[in-house]
């Protein structure tokens, strides 16, 4: 778990064969710190180990602890909500959510607060218009998601009003098929995709604003750091098969 410490390394260090090393590490049982059950605020989102297998992970904000973490193929709605009532049936009081854009996940839990991360609003805005929108319309919509993470909700709101009265005649334009004028499509739909995703999105990019009460944060971020190490320990030991990688996974989760 801590440095390099490959295969090669450990036989060398302790005078073992490389399939000795093997087997004393799958003999390794990990060890989870009970944690008694409170309030907290979820943040949760999965990693993906190329088409291999993903690990779902939800976190505690107040104490910044993994309450339970589960591996999957693909993620979905119903591994998210069958998540959260694990936590429930344990004893943990579900505060808020922090999680991702994925559609139909802000309204899957009932009346718990739902905060979409920002930063992966702002990476869906920028996959429409791209890093370097040639438009006008596209460059100044750039201009304002980049103040999502760091302005109050009245102020981002007005700001996609005003651009939207500027630009709303821009976005219906429409562009016909040559040889079927009944065919046409939006002249530039990826910028209206991109402001539609903000406006469907809207009333939960600030639920942390709306709630001022209960430390919510704005991101995932904390839990993006923590994946950013998984794949770099597994970079590190590539080649290790899916249960020796697993039980990496959850010795750092555990930790």
């Amino acid at each position: 778990m801590f440095g390099k410490q490959t295969y090669k390394q450990l036989s060398e260090r302790h005078c073992i064969g490389i399939s000795t090393a093997q087997r004393s590490i799958d003999k390794v049982t990990v060890k989870f710190q009970a944690m008694k059950a409170g309030q907290a605020i979820i943040i949760m989102d999965t990693c993906y180990f190329g088409r291999e297998f993903g690990v779902m992970v939800f976190r505690d904000h107040y104490t910044g602890k993994n309450l339970y973490w589960k591996y999957l193929q693909h993620e979905s709605i119903a591994e998210y909500v069958s998540g959260i009532e694990y936590l429930k049936v344990n004893g943990w009081q579900i505060k808020a959510i922090v999680c991702d854009g994925k559609r139909g996940l802000f309204h899957a839990f009932g009346n718990i607060p739902v905060q979409m991360c920002q930063f992966h609003q702002v990476a869906i805005v920028t996959r429409y218009i791209t890093k370097n929108p040639k438009l006008p319309a596209g460059k100044e919509l750039k201009e304002i998601v980049k103040l999502l993470t760091r302005t109050d909700k009245e102020s981002f709101v007005g700001a996609m009003d005003d651009w939207n009265e500027k630009w709303q005649n821009f976005l219906k334009e429409k562009t016909y098929a040559q040889l079927n004028k009944r065919k046409w499509h939006y002249t530039h739909h990826r910028l209206r995709s991109a402001y539609k995703s903000l406006k469907y999105n809207i009333a939960c990019l600030f639920t942390w604003y709306d709630n001022p009460a209960l430390p919510i944060p704005n991101t995932t971020n904390s839990l993006e750091a923590t994946f950013s190490n998984l794949k770099n320990k597994i970079r590190v030991h590539a080649g290790l098969k899916r249960n020796r990688k697993q039980k990496l996974i959850d010795q750092i989760l555990a930790k």
